[in-house]
């Protein structure tokens, strides 16, 4: 199936994008891998006729919003995410609304209608960087997670308006079974990404976005991490530090995953029929696609300038 999924994309002059929240099988056959980010800034560089992504709905839309001539095809579309479902835009609206002068930085996690009632988009990996770049003095509404917000509030002193909204992958992660594993692995680093629940934020030894926690591990000289996020991250942290251990904080007492049931849609057999068969297709009205391409492209060009 891997065989054929390579010899169909290279016919179709197709190019795979992967998150590393995928299964191992799929990041090993994709072009490209990364965080929301790196996705959204290699999306915008793609020369191919398809583009397949292996992620969730939001990240497909992102492409297909920066690629509105390309055929963007998301391999299963009920692979959806928690954290955007959570700011419905009839919602959003009326939250706006009662904040007239402020302006809207929202997570890149998010349905491209709320792209569309954004000034700018930003990831976990640029989110600082993004709001710093506005004046102290501005008022910003930040959506959709609370749990990044309240974790720039109190990385940069702001007071920014917060939607309330978490994805339940992190959201979920219990601050005393984590203690609990740092109890039993004293030698242990816990790193943790700031969607997190804010008491897990506050017993890490490091917090950052994926690609951060990756970059970290690497460089890091410790041997052992408590990792506090989704599961798909470990494959790439084993292949980058084969001689370390990585312990991923377990969802709950029984499992000792923490899958994105999202994320997980994805297998390589719908990778080949989404190829075969050139569906699903991610469509966007013109309009949408034009108005949630400005915030985006406001990102990626703030973070040419702001992140080195």
């Amino acid at each position: 199936m891997r065989d054929k999924v390579l010899q169909l994309a290279k016919e179709k002059n197709a190019v795979i994008l992967a998150h590393y929240y995928q299964t191992p099988d799929i990041q090993e056959i994709a072009d490209f891998k990364g965080d929301s980010l790196a996705l959204a800034q290699k999306a915008s560089e793609v020369d191919a006729d398809i583009i397949l992504f292996a992620g969730v709905h939001f990240m497909a839309e992102t492409a297909k919003i920066l690629n509105p001539t390309r055929k963007v095809l998301l391999p299963d579309l009920e692979a959806g995410c928690s954290l955007a479902d959570s700011c419905p835009a009839d919602d959003f609206r009326k939250f706006k609304a009662l904040h007239p002068d402020h302006i809207v930085i929202s997570y890149i996690n998010c349905t491209a209608e709320i792209k569309t009632l954004s000034d700018v988009i930003c990831t976990s990996g640029n989110a600082v960087q993004i709001v710093e770049s506005f004046p102290k003095d501005q008022k910003i509404i930040f959506a959709p997670d609370k749990n990044l917000g309240r974790y720039i509030n109190e990385v940069t002193g702001r007071q920014m308006v917060l939607w309330d909204g978490t994805c339940e992958v992190h959201d979920i992660l219990s601050s005393e079974r984590i203690m609990k594993m740092k109890i039993e692995n004293p030698d242990a680093v816990l790193i943790a990404h700031p969607e997190c629940a804010h008491p897990v934020l506050l017993l890490a030894d490091f917090v950052g976005s994926t690609t951060a926690m990756l970059d970290y591990t690497k460089n890091s000289e410790s041997k052992k991490f408590i990792v506090a996020t989704e599961t798909g991250i470990l494959h790439q942290m084993q292949k980058d530090s084969p001689d370390k251990e990585f312990l991923i904080v377990p969802a709950d007492e029984t499992c000792s995953c923490n899958d994105c049931a999202y994320m997980k849609l994805n297998t390589m057999e719908k990778l080949y029929l989404a190829l075969k068969n050139e569906q699903p297709e991610i469509i966007l009205p013109d309009d949408v696609m034009e108005k949630a391409k400005a915030p985006i492209v406001r990102m990626l060009d703030l973070s040419r300038h702001l992140i080195k």
